[in-house]
């Protein structure tokens, strides 16, 4: 295949938007090479793991680490580099920035080994500590939930069986059982009120350290965006630039400004937001209200920020916004109207907190399946998860004595629409 025919910068935004990033069509064995090697290189020395999810929550917990253990990366370098992206116009940055990413074996390591995972990827990672970093380290699981205790039940005991100390700070919904599973396995685990502190609040509360005030206050801005307060708008430069940079470089830059991200770096920002605004007036412009129990849902499909349009769908009406992704995930956000969006999630092997939450069907067989999937702009995918909603619009209607009835046959207007 031509290079070109994945490079999202030769594609229109409106092919752009209904097409995954570069980084969907590498197979998974190249992606789990590419993962085994930087991660050998990356623990083999370290003092101090931090297995975490890549958003702005999860790197602001190794922001924090990195501090306590006096092991942060000289910023420097990582603006340096900003300013060589800002003079190349035509340089386009891939989502999660994967080739910038590639470019970190260059730089210097931290004694504090910065371990991106994923819920889909969280047993892998486990084990990969496991495996090369060295006995007796220190390690730290950060912004991560299992579903299940048997999905990392054994990596999780064989990295607590030659780790020093395993602490895991969170702050989702954990279900009990899981929660007692994995404290039975050695491990420190401190989950935090999901609607009242992120996991960077519960990271700094526990590590003992007296952090400069510039932490408490990249904690407090974290939390404004990941809980979805939206009173500061900080809060969105930073969960942006966590999406569109490299991880190494967001946890130096954080660490070393906080929330007040320096001048450089609004400006990359501001470059980006140009092409962000235009994705999510794609995704709103395509979106559909449907009705499903007492709620109205609106649902979309597209390469966007998943936050801004569900905001927008909300205010065209919807108690809960789901937006397919060209990668075949979706996200679903509620209101204060729907607070179940972990419950739909749970139905389509996904998870997250009431009025967030993320999910993947499991229904794509063959590259047949995703092809279908893009130029139906997510047709099956959306009509599973809003046959989700109507199981748990059943279950809030049986709670309430309320039958919840639809149609004679049970199926929403997109189920109809499809057939």
């Amino acid at each position: 295949m031509e290079d070109e025919l994945i490079d999202s910068s030769q594609l229109s935004l409106p092919r752009k938007s209904v097409l995954p990033g570069a980084g969907f069509f590498y197979p998974d064995s190249f992606d789990e090479e590419r993962a085994e090697e930087r991660a050998r290189e990356k623990l083999e020395d370290a003092a101090v793991a931090v297995v975490t999810d890549t958003d702005a929550d999860g790197l602001g917990c190794v922001a924090l680490v990195r501090e306590r253990y006096d092991a942060a990366l000289d910023v420097a370098d990582f603006e340096a580099r900003i300013k060589e992206r800002l003079r190349d116009d035509d340089a386009e940055e891939e989502d999660e920035a994967e080739a910038d990413d590639d470019e970190e074996e260059d730089r210097p390591k931290s004694s504090v080994a910065l371990v991106g995972s994923s819920p889909y990827s969280l047993e892998d990672d486990l084990q990969r500590v496991a495996d090369y970093a060295p006995d007796g380290i220190e390690v730290f699981v950060c912004d991560l939930c299992p579903d299940k205790y048997e999905y990392v039940e054994d990596e999780l005991e064989a990295l607590a069986e030659m780790a020093g100390e395993v602490h895991w700070y969170d702050h989702h919904q954990w279900k009990p059982e899981v929660a007692e599973s994995v404290r039975d396995a050695g491990v420190d685990l401190v989950v935090g009120e999901s609607d009242e502190e992120c996991s960077t609040d519960v990271t700094l509360r526990e590590l003992d350290y007296d952090f400069d005030e510039r932490f408490v206050e990249l904690a407090a801005v974290t939390r404004d965006h990941d809980l979805w307060l939206n009173e500061d708008p900080r809060s969105q430069d930073l969960a942006d630039y966590a999406y569109w940079t490299s991880k190494e470089e967001y946890v130096a830059v954080a660490g070393a400004y906080g929330a007040d991200l320096p001048p450089v770096v609004e400006e990359y920002i501001a470059h980006r937001r140009v092409e962000k605004e235009n994705l999510i007036e794609a995704a709103v412009e395509r979106a559909e209200l449907k009705t499903v129990g007492d709620w109205t849902v609106g649902i979309t499909y597209g390469r966007c920020s998943q936050n801004e349009v569900a905001d927008a769908l909300r205010e065209n009406g919807a108690d809960a916004a789901v937006i397919v992704k060209p990668a075949g995930s979706a996200s679903i956000r509620g209101s204060e109207d729907f607070e179940r969006a972990h419950e739909v999630a749970d139905f389509v092997n996904g998870g997250g907190h009431p009025k967030a939450a993320g999910c993947k069907p499991d229904i794509y067989d063959d590259m047949l399946d995703y092809a279908h999937h893009w130029t139906t702009q997510g047709a099956t995918t959306k009509r599973v998860i809003l046959n989700a909603f109507e199981r748990v619009a059943e279950t809030a209607g049986d709670e309430t004595g309320d039958t919840g009835e639809t149609d004679e046959a049970g199926e929403t207007d997109e189920t109809k629409s499809e057939e």
